[in-house]
């Protein structure tokens, strides 16, 4: 500094305390505050403050503090205030080195980020530490999977068969269980299904609903009479409610299951102690290897679902609504199977 800007200053300070500012006060004061954010740790936040909003208020608090929690231990008993940009591009380069995908690191440090974004709100961090983090750029047009002819044939036969194995199986096993004396547990072939994955794996190829959406249904969302399915904004990504109209198949389905179903339950689909289904991962692998089916996850059957509406010409924003996109941009993945959109469009000029 310069004897000039020294003076300059000076002045300025004078000015301060003449209007009854506290120049030192100011400082300790700014001291006491980095000191105190320093004892909170990103393990303590979350446990003490995050935690409870977030069960309270996000449909997926426990997913984003399990996300938090297990792809950032280095962080948890550092302070919030010292977790840095660096760090973070960091970690994100040693995930894409590793093969993960651009998308899943960008939700992985929205996660995070939304912690950090609730201290600065309640007053605990002076400012985000990723404030001026970019995220990764992916490709929002990248080709939704869905199933060919032959593979969703395939897929069917491979459900009838594992039924008709589980139903088998269960009169081996009852005949095994009557020649020792034991009471036999109920027989599967006065059943529809032998389990719940017909119905499961055909409610989400024909109405498109995501995994979460099937497991949270209630008795009480399905209008047989009106032939609908009402999904409920607490139990939708979007928080929208939603009416999805039930095909043929998919109401024959649907009456079938509550056939055989325990209906004292208010879930669709309980699990086998009664309360809310947990996963049918197992189940799934097994059915797709049955099927030689490769590279399909669950959630592709509702890419499946939207890709069949707009092969048939099925407006992109009827798309949207039946598949409770939060918006258009979501839905235009699936611009390019729309019959003939770009050749029209094309011809228009000649």
């Amino acid at each position: 500094m310069t004897l000039a800007q020294a003076r300059d200053q000076a002045v300025i300070y004078a000015g301060q305390v003449s209007s009854g500012l506290d120049i030192q006060g100011e400082k300790a004061a700014t001291r006491a505050r980095a000191k105190e954010q320093l004892k909170h740790t990103l393990a303590i936040f979350m446990e003490t403050q995050y935690k409870p909003w977030a069960l309270a208020n996000l449909k997926s608090g426990q997913q984003t503090i399990d996300s938090v929690t297990r792809s950032f231990p280095d962080y948890l008993d550092a302070p919030m205030s010292t977790i840095t940009i660096k760090q973070v591009e960091r970690w994100r380069t040693d995930r894409l080195l590793s093969g993960l995908k651009a998308s899943t690191i960008n939700r992985v440090v929205n996660a995070l980020r939304g912690v950090l974004t609730k201290a600065v709100e309640w007053g605990v961090l002076e400012e985000h530490p990723l404030s001026k983090l970019k995220v990764l750029k992916i490709d929002t047009a990248t080709k939704a999977r869905y199933l060919s002819g032959d593979e969703e044939k395939r897929l069917y036969i491979a459900l009838k068969e594992r039924d008709e194995e589980l139903k088998t199986g269960r009169a081996r096993g009852n005949k095994f269980r009557e020649e020792r004396g034991y009471s036999p547990l109920p027989d599967l072939y006065t059943c529809h299904y032998a389990d719940r994955m017909i119905p499961l794996v055909t409610l989400s190829l024909k109405t498109g609903m995501r995994r979460g959406e099937l497991f949270d249904l209630h008795w009480d969302d399905v209008d047989f009479g009106n032939r609908l399915i009402t999904v409920r904004g607490e139990i939708a990504k979007s928080s929208r409610t939603r009416h999805i109209p039930l095909s043929s198949v998919a109401l024959e389905t649907l009456k079938n299951w509550r056939d055989q179903s325990n209906l004292g339950l208010a879930r669709v689909f309980p699990s086998d102690e009664g309360g809310r289904l947990d996963n049918v991962k197992s189940s799934w692998e097994s059915i797709l290897k049955a099927a030689h089916i490769q590279s399909f996850r669950w959630h592709d059957m509702r890419h499946d679902f939207a890709s069949k509406l707009v092969v048939k010409g099925v407006p992109l924003n009827t798309v949207r609504e039946l598949c409770g996109h939060a918006d258009l941009n979501t839905t235009l993945r699936y611009a390019h199977l729309a019959p003939d959109h770009k050749t029209d469009a094309i011809a228009l000029i000649g």
